[in-house]
C-alpha cells in the first residue's frame, strides 16, 4: 500500500523545508505549497491525505482554505492540521467547526508533529470506518463449511496478496460486495479505503463520480478512484456501466493512471479494482454491453460465487449469522430453529440467495421469540416460493448440479424441485396438487411424505 500523502502549506520556507524533511525521513510521501494558489495546485495534482495547513498566508489565508475545502457534501476530503505562531482560542475553534482535526503551535514541536500527523491520518481512516458501520453491515467473514465455500475462501486468501483487477461473478444477492471487503481486509491494502460505486444509482452521469472533475475556476472534485488510492474501489454491476465509462477505464488500467474530466495531468492509479456482475460476461461481451478493451483488462482474474442452493449445507449456520446480528443490533430475542425447521430451510431454494435469507431472518425475529418451527419458518418464507423466479432458478439447478448425480438420486431431486414448485402454486392445497400433476392424491401424500416435502396442513380444497 502507498504511504500517507501529505501536504505542507507554510509561507515560511525555513518551516515548511524542516516539516517535510522530517516526514520524509518518516515514511510519508510530502509535497510543499507556500499560499492558497499553490496549495490547489498542489491538491489538484494529488490528492492528499493530510494537509498541514498555516493560518496565515500572504493574500488568503488557512481558514479560508479549509472552508473552502470543506464544502462538499461529506466535509473534508482530507484530515487537515491547522498551525500558527500566534494563533487564539477563537480561531482554532473556527477552525475546528470546519473539521481540522488538530491545532498545533509554532515553534512546532518535533513530538507534538508527529503525533498530530499521525492520529489525523488515523482519524480520517476511523472516519471512513464509521461510515461503513453505519450502514449495518454484519461481519466480512463468508459463512460456511460446504466445500464451494471452503475453496472460495482459499481462492480469497490467494488473491488478496494481488493487485491485479478481479471480476466477482455471480446471481444477485449471493454477498459479491462482502467477499470483496473480505479480500480487502486481508490484503496489504487493508489500511486503506473500501470505496462502493453503484453504476444504477449513478444513472448516466457517471464519469465524474469515478474519474473526478477540475473546474475552470481551480476547483476540484475528487472522483471515486481517487477517493479509492491505497485501497479498493468496488463496482457494483459491470453491466451497468455506459460505454463511455467503461472505455476510460480500460484505458485507466492499460496506462496505470487515470485522468479527472477537465484534467491535463494523468494522476497515478493507486486503487485496486474489483468489478462485480451477476451475468455472463462473454454473454455481454457477445451482446455489445461490454466493451472488448475493458473485458481484456478485468476478466484475467475471474471468481465464481456460488447461490445458496448449491451450498444448501451452509443454511443453518448462515441463519445463525443473521439472527445473531439482527438481535444485537435491533435488541430483539435470538430464536434457534428446531430439527425440522433447519431441514426445511435447507430445502428451500433461496432464488434471492443472502439477501432473502437475510429477510426471512428478521421476519422471523421480529414476529416472536422461543424455538423455530416448520409453520413458522413457512410463513416467514412466504409467498415468493411460487414466483416465477423460483421456477427458473429451479430449472437451472436440475441443469447444472443434478446431471453430475446418479440417475435415481437425480430424479428424486427432480421430483421434490418439482412438486415443490407446483404445491407452492397451488397455495399448499394438495388436492389442486393433484389435479395439477396428475397424480392420485393417495399417491400423491406418500410421494410427499418419502421426498420429506413438509405440508402447512391437510389441505383438501
Amino acid at each position: 500500500m502507498p504511504s500517507a500523502h501529505i501536504l505542507i502549506v507554510d509561507d515560511e520556507p525555513g518551516i515548511r523545508e524542516w516539516v517535510g524533511e522530517i516526514l520524509r525521513d518518516e515514511g510519508y510521501q510530502v509535497a510543499l505549497a507556500e499560499d492558497a494558489p499553490s496549495a490547489r495546485e498542489a491538491v489538484r495534482r494529488q490528492r492528499p491525505d493530510l494537509v498541514l495547513l498555516d493560518v496565515w498566508l500572504p493574500g488568503e489565508d488557512g481558514l479560508s482554505l479549509l472552508r473552502e475545502w470543506s464544502t462538499g457534501s461529506e466535509g473534508l476530503p482530507f484530515a487537515v492540521v491547522m498551525m500558527s505562531g500566534h494563533g487564539t482560542i477563537e480561531t482554532a475553534v473556527e477552525a475546528t467547526r470546519f473539521g481540522a482535526w488538530d491545532f498545533i503551535e509554532k515553534p512546532v514541536s518535533l513530538a507534538k508533529l508527529l503525533l498530530a500527523v499521525e492520529r489525523g491520518l488515523e482519524a480520517h481512516r476511523l472516519k471512513r470506518t464509521v461510515a461503513e458501520l453505519r450502514r449495518g453491515l454484519p461481519d466480512l467473514q463468508p459463512i460456511g463449511h460446504s466445500p464451494a465455500m471452503i475453496g472460495l475462501r482459499g481462492q480469497l486468501e490467494r488473491l488478496s496478496a494481488l493487485n491485479t483487477p478481479l471480476l466477482l461473478r455471480g446471481e444477485a444477492g449471493t454477498g459479491k460486495e462482502t467477499l470483496a471487503r473480505y479480500l480487502h481486509e486481508r490484503s496489504a491494502r487493508a489500511e486503506g479505503p473500501f470505496v462502493t460505486f453503484d453504476p444504477a444509482a449513478a444513472g448516466r452521469e457517471q464519469l465524474a463520480p469515478l474519474f473526478g472533475r477540475e473546474s475552470e475556476d481551480g476547483s476540484v472534485h475528487f472522483g471515486l478512484i481517487e477517493q479509492a488510492a491505497g485501497g479498493m474501489l468496488y463496482i457494483e454491476e459491470l453491466a451497468g456501466l455506459e460505454p463511455e465509462v467503461q472505455l476510460r477505464l480500460a484505458g485507466a488500467l492499460e496506462r496505470g493512471s487515470v485522468l479527472r474530466l477537465g484534467g491535463v495531468t494523468p494522476l497515478r492509479l493507486e486503487a485496486r479494482l474489483v468489478v462485480a456482475t451477476e451475468h455472463d460476461p462473454d454473454d455481454l461481451l457477445r451482446s455489445g454491453r461490454l466493451r472488448p478493451e475493458l473485458y481484456y483488462q478485468i476478466n484475467v482474474v475471474s471468481l465464481l460465487v456460488p447461490p445458496l442452493r448449491e451450498r444448501s449445507e451452509d443454511l443453518p449456520a448462515l441463519y445463525r449469522h443473521f439472527a445473531a446480528f439482527f438481535a444485537r443490533r435491533d435488541a430483539l430475542p435470538m430464536r434457534e430453529l428446531s430439527p425440522e425447521a433447519a431441514e426445511r430451510l435447507k430445502r428451500h431454494p433461496f432464488p434471492g440467495n443472502l439477501r432473502e435469507l437475510r429477510l426471512v431472518v428478521q421476519r422471523l425475529l421480529l414476529s416472536g421469540s422461543g424455538t423455530v418451527d416448520v409453520a413458522a419458518l413457512e410463513r416467514a418464507i412466504g409467498p415468493s416460493a411460487a414466483s416465477e423466479r423460483v421456477a427458473s432458478v429451479r430449472e437451472a439447478a436440475i441443469t447444472r448440479p443434478m446431471l453430475a448425480k446418479p440417475l435415481r438420486e437425480a430424479r428424486e431431486d427432480f421430483e421434490r424441485l418439482y412438486l415443490e414448485h407446483h404445491l407452492a402454486r397451488a397455495g399448499g392445497s394438495v388436492a389442486r396438487l393433484a389435479r395439477m400433476v396428475g397424480m392420485e392424491r393417495t399417491h400423491l401424500y406418500r410421494k410427499l411424505r418419502d421426498l420429506g416435502i413438509e405440508l402447512r396442513g391437510d389441505r383438501e380444497e
